[in-house]
């Protein structure tokens, strides 16, 4: 239990960092409306294409978007199926250990 706890800790850790920018939460509206080429996306939100590519792969590390290269393009979209699970996943798993833990603490007091 203690490695699937750790292993899930960490999974949620990696998710709320990427979830934990102003920039990336928008890179994500942008994506939940389709598929963006990363120069769609350095133009709509303004920023340089560096800054831009550390964005998307955190987003990309954690799961949560995808790409494709066409060519000299690379577009990027949400990875929904990827995302719904991880999510429902770790939210279980968080709401298990919270539900042990109660009970442990109920067991002391």
């Amino acid at each position: 239990m203690a490695v699937l706890t750790h292993r899930t800790t960490e999974r949620a850790i990696e998710l709320f960092h990427a979830l934990s920018d102003e920039t990336r939460l928008e890179i994500i509206e942008l994506l939940r409306k389709g598929e963006r080429c990363v120069c769609e996306l350095t133009d709509t939100l303004d920023a340089a294409q560096s800054r831009l590519s550390f964005h998307l792969r955190v987003l990309k590390d954690a799961g949560i978007v995808r790409d494709r290269k066409d060519g000299r393009w690379v577009y990027y979209e949400l990875d929904r199926e990827a995302t719904r699970a991880q999510t429902v996943c770790i939210l279980l798993r968080l709401i298990l250990i919270s539900t042990i833990h109660q009970q442990i603490l109920l067991e002391i007091i």
